[in-house]
């Protein structure tokens, strides 16, 4: 009989559901499984994958609401965003349902025969993912996975674990076999390490910490599988002299705030030209002011509780010391609300080198385009970041010179499925998402006909 951990909800602080912590002895069992399952799923025709994920999104469009209350309840993600969430994971699937009949290879000229290359499946991929956005970070790892002929276990954080169930439930009621998809709960030190270690565990996806994801990329060098990571952030949101002010102003705390700034690509940075630094604050102050926390089942609501009481500590952490320029509201009593805070910061202080994942944002004056792109590259991290300026020139010059694998200008976008997603320096390797994903759960097989007599 396995261990239990306790579920809590954020929003009020007490637990409600106790779920099962798997033993190394469970997660072999399962991959063992799935060992078998990913055979049959490899050698079925491209049409069959590809109906079986259509099937599969279908499932999950009709069950939207169902996952996203159960976000609200394990997560304490404001209602909205949770339906966004769910009906993403469906989208993410209809995406790769395509990429079954589009794996194709080449034909490369070569004397005396015909060479061409097959896009193979690793086998059995584990994925592991963070906590923030439990729904659709695991999508992005296996919609492309199973599309590519892959097995894939899963295992959610210990904190937010049920959506993952509940979509493992939903494939295996829309038709896909049996263990092909696997849902594993657990803790890091127990399922995570045995997607590291095991011999049939041939590709292992993390979301996470970089200090975590430097030991998952150490362990899966010793058994030479590969990686792909997407890691911390620190995200610089860059504003020009020449921008639209009122606009980056108004967009500033949803790139920040959203999910209660528990992004990996929250711009956590603003870096405003010193000419219009003070301009930029006053138009800041009452879009903070404005920024509506609450409750997360009201449909007004833009932001929710942190994730749990130890989490709003180290976030709280970050503001002992330092220079508050002005703060939003929150609730008070249970729950683990913390109010959104506008900090003014030097380079080198901690709360702007250090990624806070909250609700904090530290501002920072630069002098011209030349110091902006260096203050953007000042960190260790390069995930994500913004440009405002109405300067075509300006903007191609520093988003080719900012280090960030996904930047946006006058916008905060990071993430559309359709699009390659990853980080560059301590964020991460590899790249999600876009039309070459399910290529990268494949190894590349190239085969040699001899066509002389001779």
């Amino acid at each position: 009989m396995s261990a239990t951990f306790t579920l809590t909800d954020p929003s009020t602080g007490r637990g409600f559901r106790d779920m099962p912590r798997a033993t190394a002895s469970e997660v072999d069992a399962v991959i063992a499984r799935a060992v078998e399952v990913q055979r049959a799923w490899a050698g079925a025709a491209p049409l069959v994958r590809a109906d079986a994920l259509r099937r599969f999104a279908r499932v999950v469009e009709d069950h939207v609401e169902e996952l996203a209350q159960l976000e609200v309840l394990n997560s304490g993600h404001p209602i909205e965003s949770a339906r966004w969430e769910a009906s993403h994971v469906a989208q993410v699937l209809n995406f790769y349902a395509g990429a079954p009949e589009r794996l194709s290879g080449q034909q490369i000229p070569v004397a005396g025969g015909l060479d061409v290359t097959f896009h193979e499946p690793y086998g059995v991929v584990g994925i592991i993912v963070p906590w923030n956005f439990p729904m659709t970070i695991a999508s992005w790892g296996f919609a492309p996975a199973l599309a590519a002929g892959n097995a894939v276990v899963l295992k959610p954080a210990e904190l937010t674990p049920l959506t993952a169930v509940r979509i493992g439930e939903l494939a295996v009621e829309a038709g896909l076999p049996e263990g092909l998809f696997a849902v594993v709960t657990g803790s890091g030190s127990v399922v995570g390490q045995r997607f590291v270690e095991h011999p049939d565990v041939r590709k292992v996806v993390f979301t996470g910490s970089t200090e975590v994801g430097v030991e998952v990329a150490a362990g899966c060098a010793r058994g030479l599988k590969p990686v792909t990571l997407e890691l911390g952030g620190k995200s610089a949101n860059i504003v020009f002299d020449d921008a639209d002010l009122e606009k980056a102003a108004a967009a500033a705390p949803g790139a920040v705030f959203d999910n209660a700034g528990q992004d990996c690509c929250a711009r956590s940075r603003i870096l405003v030209q010193r000419s219009v630094y003070d301009r930029f604050l006053e138009l800041l102050e009452p879009a903070v002011r404005d920024w509506r926390v609450g409750e997360p089942t009201l449909e007004t609501t833009q932001m929710g509780p942190l994730i749990s009481a130890a989490h709003r500590d180290t976030v709280a952490g970050f503001l002992d010391g330092a220079d508050v320029a002005f703060r939003g509201t929150a609730p008070e009593g249970d729950g683990f609300w913390f109010a959104p805070a506008v900090v003014l910061a030097e380079p080198g202080d901690r709360i702007a080198q250090d990624e806070i994942f909250g609700p904090v944002v530290a501002v920072l004056p630069f002098d011209d385009e030349e110091d902006g792109i260096r203050l953007a590259n000042d960190t260790v991290y390069g995930l994500a970041g913004s440009i405002w300026t109405e300067n075509l020139g300006r903007a191609m010059r520093v988003s080719r010179a900012v280090k960030s694998g996904v930047l946006s200008v006058n916008s905060h976008s990071s993430v559309r499925y359709w699009t390659p997603f990853g980080g560059m320096k301590a964020s991460g390797l590899g790249r999600e998402l876009g039309p070459d994903a399910a290529e990268h759960f494949t190894e590349t097989k190239n085969v040699f006909f001899a066509t002389d007599a001779s």
